[in-house]
């Protein structure tokens, strides 16, 4: 039995796909189908395929299709493109059974041919005299929408085939005229044919060098000049995610608003706030079915979540986490904080009372670089949520809700009103004020190396959502 029930060429528009298409089916033994699963026809444009399924047939079930491309003789496949049937997708990078090809061309490449053919109507060319010429116009944002969608679907592929533990075979553009290569692919698939020269019936449309296929090459090497091919200024991320957090949602009584915490933010505020709203007490305890149904119950209804300042954070996690002895501390991640990491902080101590703002302040700078090292996964020290990115809390709520509206602390008066009364409420009662039980505390140490230190544990946070400093 061979490895493979059949193979999915993974490609795009202008990256060789039929030039390889024809060479796989030169292979004894190997059928390929063409763009099976394009939205707009089944295979090829007005060329049927030998399974008579229609193509409302097949939007129906794409399994239909699929289980008969499984059950050719011999070897069957299509190539995919990034736009056709995603649900295929899915099964397919899923099914070990199932040969991934990932066929790549240089990008400017790709872009350039894609507008020529777009420009001239000439997708395939089987002799030469009949090419038809263009100079495009290049467009830099319009190239960087294909750049970016490009790299995007790459790296798709690639994360989901190492997290299943597969492997496709990998193919550029310029080895679609190695027999050797297209050899190799073929002793990958686990079929016995070989290649003794190339299918030449397609012909390379555009030898050309690409700058004399653009009627604007200045602009082109101008645009091309800024782009930051190595992605330098990228910042690394490698904090752990995060799940939905859905148990502590906090939905108002009677109201239409689901409060989605960033833990260690302003819960004891927006809480009171729900409680007032309704003169009852908010619900708690959500799963995501119970979620679901309080949604579908409501005829409208928001999600929303605040930001706090990262210092802040930082400092309620520090001091209620860390200091405190009470309910919701640490006390075994401090004494390892301590032996491990060095943090400063006395033998004995139950709270931030327990010892001066000089010595406070030197503890928690000590514990915001801990956080860099932490959320950059150079600890063993798991990443818990009360300190997690925020952005990676919100990511990790993404998967099941994402908020209608993300509130800044600071904003609270002004913009939970404005939403209570898009859900009816017009005369929603003002947030109440909680401020931290350790909020002056905070005032009296901070200090431009305190903002500097949670700037390198936070960036991401930071980066997305434009914190300026805290005072």
């Amino acid at each position: 039995m061979t490895k493979f029930d059949y193979f999915i060429v993974l490609a795009d528009m202008r990256t060789g796909s039929n030039f390889l298409e024809s060479n796989l089916n030169a292979l004894d033994g190997v059928t390929c189908f063409g763009e099976a699963f394009n939205p707009a026809f089944v295979g090829y444009p007005q060329i049927d395929l030998p399974f008579a399924i229609t193509l409302d047939q097949r939007e129906a079930e794409p399994s239909i299709l699929l289980d008969a491309i499984r059950n050719v003789a011999g070897l069957g496949g299509f190539r995919f493109f990034h736009d056709h049937d995603p649900r295929v997708l899915d099964f397919c990078l899923a099914d070990t059974r199932c040969a991934k090809i990932i066929l790549t061309r240089n990008p400017l490449d790709a872009y350039v041919s894609l507008k020529i053919a777009r420009a001239t109507g000439q997708w395939k060319l089987t002799n030469a005299t009949h090419a038809k010429k263009h100079r495009i116009t290049f467009d830099a944002a319009e190239f960087h929408d294909h750049l970016q969608a490009t790299q995007d679907y790459q790296l798709m592929l690639l994360q989901r085939l190492q997290k299943s533990g597969q492997t496709g075979f990998y193919i550029g553009y310029d080895d679609l005229h190695d027999v050797d290569v297209l050899n190799g692919l073929a002793a990958f698939l686990d079929v016995p044919s070989r290649l003794t020269n190339l299918d030449k019936k397609l012909k390379k449309q555009n030898p050309e060098p690409v700058a004399d296929k653009v009627a604007n090459p200045d602009d082109m090497h101008e645009a091309l000049r800024n782009l930051d091919r190595f992605d330098l200024g990228r910042t690394p991320d490698f904090e752990p995610r995060k799940g939905p957090g859905v148990p502590a949602f906090v939905a108002a009584a009677k109201t239409g608003l689901v409060y989605m915490p960033l833990r260690s933010g302003p819960d004891k505020a927006v809480t009171a706030w729900l409680k007032a709203l309704d003169q009852a007490d908010p619900v708690t305890g959500f799963t995501q079915k119970t979620l679901r149904n309080w949604q579908r119950d409501k005829p409208v209804f928001r999600r929303f979540a605040v930001l706090r300042h990262p210092v802040a954070r930082a400092h309620v996690v520090f001091c209620d986490r860390i200091l405190s002895s009470g309910p919701g501390s640490f006390p075994q991640l401090r004494d390892t904080l301590c032996k491990v990491h060095k943090l400063p902080i006395p033998a004995g101590l139950n709270s931030p009372d327990d010892y001066d703002d000089t010595a406070h302040a030197e503890a928690f700078y000590a514990f915001l670089q801990f956080l860099r090292n932490n959320l950059a996964g150079q600890t063993g020290i798991r990443v818990d949520a009360s300190w997690a990115s925020q952005q990676v809390i919100l990511q990790g709520m993404a998967q099941v809700a994402v908020p209608d509206l993300i509130v800044r602390e600071e904003d609270m008066a002004t913009d939970l009103p404005a939403l209570a009364r898009q859900v009816g409420v017009l005369n929603a009662p003002d947030v109440p004020v909680i401020r931290h039980k350790y909020a002056d505390r905070l005032a009296a140490i901070y200090d431009p190396l305190i903002e500097a230190a949670a700037r390198d544990a936070y960036v991401r946070d930071y980066e997305s959502f434009g914190f300026t400093s805290w005072r």
